[in-house]
């Protein structure tokens, strides 16, 4: 059982003792998940578990994966679930050499690539590198492939693989330990920090940081400018909103143009047009690509049209979920703290927050569910496009959330409030009932409180931002303390138990490194697309409300900088290794920065003509029917039109910057792609009546006994790390150890006595 000091961020980035292998060659980790033996029989969950298992080892070792079976969760009672872990390596250089050849070729020919690769055994030469990030990816593609492409098939969680829990790829702890110590150390990061990421976790995870960094360096204006404005300008200032929303279209421009950047130095740029297949895709027939002349999957674009516009009654609905539960909150929060003045106030000034920490959570995870219903339901062929029809309705969904109280707030409760406050006496007719007697509630006469809205947002920019750090980062770790203590006394008390199972014990050179992949194990997984989100919506907040608190810039700057180390803190000690895609963007996340920028002109004009005093705003004129419509409506579609302008002025500089034979050469890069398939398919011919197993289609390369004996013969004599591969002989003898861990399982929830094995 692992102690308390393994659970701290400190223990999971430190390195293992120093060994050249300290992941023992391990490409990825198998998390197998066993069922309770609560019905052991020939037809049961645990007997379908080992069939599966049976044949995920068969599978995997046909690809071309050297296989190692150990004992993963120890089962605390017979009814308690277990995992078995599988490690997995790609056993014969050749086979990796000519995968990365084989996507290297692909790239060029999607245009990806600027020049062809070189062959096969030129891939470790300086000019052409094998870094973690592209290894790691092109081995888990095989595992997860379908056969027929060349791959194993394996998709986690799904079918037949409900039981594959996860496939993850282990921590390089040395690298996190020097990557956080150094980003503690620095003000700003660099390109080379980028390219180490880039290096490790993948394109995906870096082009994250790089948004990140760009946005950090791109907030010191706003913060210098933002702290000059609120010394001399004040709130409201039409300066600083005319200046904020020049800032955020050019911001929002420059980064379209440093992702193009960033993915021609990564040489990734177009990886998009590469797109992964879904596995869960439905098609209705077979079609013939014009174009290509291949067959295609076809399901019926008009059917997808069809319930892509649910999305309308979707979005509808979370408006009057999430904005009923809202403006209810709203609504009580306006008279306890500003209308009612009887008992327990102090207590009940709670209550709004109360409800919405109750309900909102349960709320949005129903939705967040229902957004992923209707996701499938569209039935999108690839990875990409289904993730970016599910990032739209997210963003539906945290516009709400974030937004809507501001909204309210600006929009309804100062302009119209004494007009909509009458009717809060509901609230104390209903509070009425459970009085004395059904004794009136003293109240006070209410009157507008002009400081409410700088207040809020003051929150929700620097309060709410606080209490995100400590979500993402303080109460995983807090987390996982509590659970392993939970675990360690569930443990003692069971320890009693007649019906309990113990694992065989770890080989004591292998016992720190299982350890740790164990507790890698327990982790969940990393997904980017929160880390974006949260961008987002903060990016919302300075275009669209910074205008109200001009500091805002100041508090995203200081906040952005922690975000950045804390972010790494997140992949490096409370999750597991990201799987290194690749991307040439931030995706769907782009367009959501669009739509804010250009909202933020709209909403900062409207602000700043309602509220600012010294042009005769709302404060200043004391009653919402005073302003003139046409005056408010012309100042935001000025805002607007300015916004469009300097937009176009921008774009139009930044297209001149493209390469005008970029046309030209696609149209090159097409002609060459038959000469080369061409010359590639007869290699293959050559190559397999040589006897080789792996070709370009991806024909599997198996691994015998021999194979593996002669192998040891040759490592014999070497570190535990070499070891660690030799104790199992070949997929049968896998297939045996971990059938025996299962019976394990089994025999303990058929009979009363402890089952250990030997």
């Amino acid at each position: 059982m692992a102690d308390s000091r393994d659970s701290s961020p400190e223990g999971l980035v430190s390195t293992s003792g120093g060994s050249k292998y300290p992941n023992f060659e391990v490409d990825y980790v198998i998390n197998y998940h066993l069922p309770p033996p609560t019905t052991p029989s020939p037809s049961g969950p645990l007997a379908e578990a080992e069939a599966s298992f049976t044949q995920l080892i068969t599978l995997l070792s046909k690809t071309g994966f050297a296989l190692e079976v150990r004992p993963g969760r120890a089962p605390l009672t017979p009814t308690s679930p277990s995992s078995l872990l599988i490690f997995l390596r790609i056993a014969s250089p050749s086979l990796l050499e000519k995968q990365i050849y084989r996507y290297r070729v692909q790239d060029w020919l999607y245009g990806v690539r600027t020049a062809a690769p070189g062959p096969p055994n030129s891939l470790s030469a300086p000019q052409e590198p094998i870094t973690d990030a592209e290894r790691l990816r092109l081995a888990y593609l095989l595992i997860t492939k379908p056969v027929n492409e060349g791959g194993a098939g394996i998709t986690p969680g799904i079918g037949q693989w409900r039981f594959v829990k996860a496939v993850f790829p282990l921590h390089d702890r040395k690298f996190n330990k020097e990557w956080i110590t150094s980003w503690s150390t620095k003000y700003i990061l660099d390109d080379s920090d980028l390219l180490k990421i880039r290096n490790q976790f993948g394109e995906k995870v870096a082009f994250y940081f790089a948004f990140l960094q760009s946005y950090f360096q791109f907030l010191l204006f706003p913060a210098l400018f933002g702290s000059a404005a609120w010394l001399i300008l004040g709130g409201f200032s039409w300066v600083y909103a005319v200046v904020n929303c020049l800032w955020g279209v050019v911001f929002f421009e420059h980064w379209k143009m440093k992702e193009v950047d960033l993915a021609v130095q990564w040489g990734v740029r177009g990886v998009g047009k590469i797109q992964l297949p879904r596995p869960q895709f439905k098609f209705e027939r077979e079609g013939v690509d014009e174009v290509t002349g291949e067959i295609v999957k076809v399901y019926s674009p008009y059917k997808r049209l069809a319930r892509q516009l649910l999305q309308v009654p979707f979005a509808g609905a979370c408006v009057c979920v999430l904005g009923g539960l809202i403006l209810g909150c709203f609504s009580i929060e306006i008279f306890i703290t500003e209308v009612y003045m009887g008992p327990f106030k102090q207590y009940l000034t709670f209550l709004p927050t109360v409800l919405l920490t109750i309900f909102m959570p349960t709320f949005t995870t129903l939705l967040t569910k229902l957004a992923e219903r209707l996701t499938e339901l569209e039935n999108y062929e690839t990875v990409d496009a289904h993730q970016a029809s599910f990032v739209q309705k997210i963003f539906v969904l945290n516009f709400i959330t974030s937004y809507l109280g501001i909204f309210l707030t600006a929009f309804v409760y100062v302009p119209f409030g004494k007009i909509l406050v009458p009717y809060l006496d509901v609230f104390q007719l209903t509070a009425q009932k459970f009085t004395a007697e059904g004794k009136p509630l003293p109240t006070k006469e209410w009157v507008i409180n002009p400081d409410r809205l700088r207040k809020q947002v003051i929150y929700f920019t620097v309060t709410a931002q606080i209490v995100n750090f400590a979500t993402e980062v303080v109460v995983p770790y807090a987390k996982r303390r509590i659970f392993r203590t939970v675990e360690k006394v569930q443990t003692e008390i069971k320890k009693g138990d007649q019906a309990r199972v113990e694992w065989p014990k770890d080989a004591e050179e292998e016992e720190r490194f299982l350890k740790r992949v164990r507790e890698e194990a327990e982790l969940g997984e990393y997904d980017v697309t929160i880390d974006y989100r949260e961008m987002v919506i903060q990016f919302g907040y300075l275009s669209l409300f910074s205008v109200v608190w001009p500091l805002t810039g100041c508090s995203f700057l200081v906040n952005n900088w922690v975000e950045a180390r804390s972010d790494a803190v997140k992949i490096a000690a409370n999750s597991q290794r990201p799987i290194p895609w690749r991307a040439d963007s931030i995706g769907p996340w782009l367009d959501a920065l669009g739509f804010l920028s250009w909202l933020g002109s709209v909403v900062s004009a409207a602000l700043v003509y309602l509220f600012n005093k010294s042009g005769g705003g709302q404060l200043g004129v004391g009653s919402v029917w005073d302003i003139p419509g046409w005056a408010l409506l012309l100042a935001v579609m000025g805002s607007e039109h300015v916004y469009l302008v300097v937009q176009m002025v921008v774009r139009g500089v930044i297209r001149r910057l493209d390469s005008p034979g970029l046309r030209k050469e696609r149209a090159e890069r097409f002609a060459m792609r038959r000469e080369l398939l061409e010359r590639m398919v007869e290699e293959e011919v050559v190559s397999e009546e040589a006897g080789e197993k792996v070709g370009w289609e991806g024909q599997r390369e198996g691994i015998s006994r021999e194979v593996l004996e002669e192998e040891a013969r040759g490592l014999s004599g070497l570190g535990p790390e070499k070891r660690f591969w030799l104790r199992q002989r070949g997929a049968g003898e896998s297939v045996e150890v971990g059938r025996g861990l299962i019976q394990l399982v089994s025999l303990a929830g058929g009979n009363n006595s402890t089952v250990k094995r030997q």
